[in-house]
């Protein structure tokens, strides 16, 4: 036999190449690379609780607004980037599992009409970071809570967006990150990480004017971020056990988000890609939209694919530097004071058309989908970006701007940044 085709020959070879005194430290090598590894990895939690140095539940008491913000935009940019934002869109698509919730939107064919829901979608995104991704004291911040109170405004003042509802979506949005960071992510956070959650989202509701009068100390007051997160969490599973119920309408706004979470993926992937959001979901949630539950095999395979993922991210990924944190819109405005999504995970809405983003990587695959890229169809998509005062349907652009101004007045006088409890 040809001692090139030999499998045996070439073992032979490859062992006299390499030196057998070098395969102790090889050996060694990959032992040390775990530990190093998940020293590395815990380093920038130690690093943090150095920094903001809260090290009790008396101490929490005092965060501010400003450190809370610092601490979950670690958690969010550098820790855990991926669940974070997958977290708050099952947030989202969790409240329409609430009737009341869900009927509204399909009156308004806002998240129900496919030829709405993606811009809805869009719009949803962008003014969610604005307020989480910009400093609580920062104009874009302010612009962000301000925009997204108007256009609340109208349907709350008619009583057609319920004061629970909006309790119960913001609760959502401070509490499905927890859960999801703790159930699929390579570590738990600590209890100052989630105290600042807590401070944080607390303080977005005080600005979006959200009452807490339906919780234990929503009057007397709160003592911390914890105690916020802890009561807004019962009172949760109470309105969810309550209200949480079989409706078409959740239905019908579910397929149309599903669509949306879905719509990266190859057609012939679509049916896994909903095993995979019914297993993402809780049989409560399951049975209030009527989406039948994952098979037992579906369910085996996406469990151990996420449980490979937390132990290699834990024990063989090193951490993300800071260049590399993950930020999903520019920073700074351009010329026009507009900004932009750097990347999308829909329509391209909000996408500049530059060259990188019409002929890369990204923009390849969603041409292979049959899926527009930036710049495709004229204005269609907003490729010039945009203004925060504009987000929202289009028959709410270039409107709400007294009310816009005396919102903003309002929260520069007391969203300062300093502690919402005290």
């Amino acid at each position: 036999m040809d001692a090139m085709n030999d499998p045996w020959s070439l073992l032979s070879e490859a062992g006299k190449v390499i030196n057998p005194q070098l395969l102790p430290y090889a050996a060694g090598l990959l032992l040390a690379w775990p530990v190093v590894t998940i020293s590395l990895r815990f380093q920038r939690l130690r690093q943090m609780h150095k920094k903001y140095d809260y090290p009790t539940r008396e101490s929490m008491a005092k965060m501010t607004d400003d450190d809370a913000f610092n601490i979950q935009k670690a958690i969010a940019q550098l820790e855990f980037p991926f669940m974070f934002i997958k977290s708050l869109q099952f947030a989202l698509f969790r409240t329409y599992g609430i009737p009341s919730i869900s009927t509204l939107l399909t009156k308004t064919s806002q998240f129900s009409n496919p030829e709405t829901s993606l811009k809805r979608y869009a719009d949803t995104v962008a003014l969610v970071q604005e307020m989480v991704g910009n400093d609580p004291t920062s104009q874009r911040a302010y612009l962000g809570l301000a925009r997204t109170r108007y256009l609340h405004s109208g349907y709350r003042d008619s009583g057609k967006i319920l004061d629970d509802d909006m309790l119960y979506t913001l609760a959502l949005f401070a509490l499905q990150p927890i859960r999801f960071i703790d159930r699929f992510e390579w570590r738990s956070l600590s209890d100052m990480e989630r105290c600042a959650i807590g401070t944080f989202w607390k303080s977005v509701g005080d600005a979006l004017d959200i009452t807490y009068e339906k919780l234990p100390s929503g009057k007397a007051g709160f003592v911390d971020g914890i105690q916020w997160l802890e009561e807004i969490d019962a009172w949760s599973e109470e309105y969810e056990e309550k209200f949480m119920v079989p409706h078409q309408k959740n239905r019908e706004t579910a397929d149309q988000t599903t669509a949306v979470l879905l719509y990266m993926l190859p057609k012939a992937l679509h049916p896994v890609g909903l095993q995979f959001v019914s297993y993402m979901m809780d049989p409560r949630l399951r049975k209030s939209m009527y989406y039948e539950p994952p098979s037992a095999l579906s369910s085996a395979l996406f469990s151990a694919l996420l449980t490979a993922r937390r132990l290699a991210i834990r024990y063989l990924s090193l951490p993300r530097p800071y260049s590399q944190r993950y930020v999903s819109f520019t920073e700074k405005p351009d010329k026009d004071g507009r900004f932009f999504f750097t990347q999308w995970d829909a329509a391209p809405y909000y996408v500049k058309a530059t060259f990188w983003n019409r002929y890369g990587p990204t923009a390849w695959l969603t041409w292979a989908l049959g899926r527009p890229v930036p710049g495709d169809e004229g204005d269609k998509y907003y490729p010039n970006g945009y203004v925060i005062p504009n987000l929202g349907p289009k028959s709410f652009e270039g409107k709400g701007g007294k009310q816009l101004d005396e919102t903003l007045e309002e929260l520069k006088g007391y969203r300062t940044g300093k502690c919402p409890f005290h």
